[in-house]
């Protein structure tokens, strides 16, 4: 599981430490303050493990600097100047291993970053990882493989990542108790279940098949859940990012989303996950066991440094500062006032 992160001069962040959950872990905060680039940075550390990737050259894919210019991701300052970000993980209980990437502002080849820490033990203990990107992708799954991989197109390598899982074949032998259940919350809510045929994904169920192209996205995100557990990407030990579950989908659905990520780091599945939606906030507090743990991250910019800086809490009505929060009172404090006014007229 991921233990730390730690940022120096690196995108964002002037210096940060990130301490992890192994459970859940919510980043909230405005627009601009990194939280993104948190999720990016430590997939990028895990998924080198199975690309067989040089942490440098998955960091510049992931995040797409101009030009493919890895030097680019120093946060920007007046001449030369350079960063730095550590990823830290716990391979067994009394083993806490780092990975170390250390890049100049004027470096534009990944293959000239420097790269330390513990590779060798780091590349040779196992770990499954997914990232959820913002855009859906399964909808246009059919030749984008092979597209990205001939052309230059400006689709970082998240999206073309998690096609791959999608299409992962299915796990030999039968499925465990855990994974069933969660596919039986995910096929009462689809009501059907995923197949693939040719790249091109379907939901099938009593009707018959109806492709995703054709599926209100709610459903697809639903289906690329079902997919991920049913193919074994998420399993004990594995980590999941997820940037904006609740982008298009309907709030009424937030409620099975956040039962399902309960679920799977009851599994044993490490999450991390960006937002900026009050009603995913209140649906995984309000369904959290005493046994689950939730750690909040509120990312936000210190006005005297302009810098970001963050705060954590396990506990969600001590959120401070909570932007998400913050916006509804405002809402609320705004109909109390058009109610007042109409009263007066």
């Amino acid at each position: 599981m991921i233990t730390k992160i730690i940022f120096n001069k690196f995108t964002a962040f002037d210096q940060l430490e990130v301490d992890c959950s192994p459970s859940v872990n919510i980043f909230i905060g405005k627009n601009g303050t990194g939280k993104t680039h948190i999720l990016k940075t430590i997939y990028a550390a895990c998924d080198i493990i199975k690309s067989k990737k040089n942490f440098a050259q998955k960091i510049t894919d992931v995040f797409l600097p101009s030009k493919g210019y890895t030097g680019r991701l120093v946060k920007r300052s007046n001449g030369s100047g350079y960063g730095t970000v550590e990823v830290f993980r716990k391979i067994k209980k009394n083993e806490e291993i780092k990975i170390r990437l250390s890049i100049s502002n004027h470096l534009k080849s990944y293959e000239k970053a420097t790269v330390s820490g513990s590779i060798k033990r780091w590349l040779e203990s196992p770990l499954e990882s997914v990232y959820i990107p913002v855009k859906e992708m399964l909808s246009n799954a059919p030749g984008f493989r092979s597209l990205y991989n001939s052309r230059q197109i400006a689709f970082d390598e998240t999206y073309a990542d998690i096609i791959d899982r999608a299409l992962l074949p299915s796990l030999k032998g039968p499925t465990d108790k855990d994974r069933r259940k969660i596919l039986k919350i995910l096929q009462d809510e689809i009501e059907g279940k995923i197949s693939i045929d040719s790249e091109e994904f379907f939901l099938r169920n009593k009707q018959g098949k109806m492709e995703f192209s054709l599926l209100a996205e709610g459903f697809r995100k639903l289906g690329l859940l079902w997919i991920l557990v049913h193919n074994g990407s998420l399993l004990n030990g594995s980590v999941l990012f997820w940037d904006e579950p609740e982008a298009n989908l309907n709030p009424q659905l937030l409620k099975t989303i956040a039962k399902i990520l309960l679920e799977l780091q009851r599994m044993g599945v490490q999450i991390f996950i960006a937002t900026h939606d009050y009603v995913l906030l209140k649906e995984l507090h309000l369904q959290a066991l005493k046994s689950d743990e939730i750690l909040f991250h509120s990312l936000f910019i210190n006005d005297q440094m302009e810098e970001i800086e963050i705060k954590n809490t396990h506990n969600y009505l001590e959120i401070h500062p909570n932007s998400i929060d913050d916006a509804y009172a405002d809402l609320i404090d705004g109909e109390i006032s058009k109610s007042m006014g109409d009263l007066g007229q």
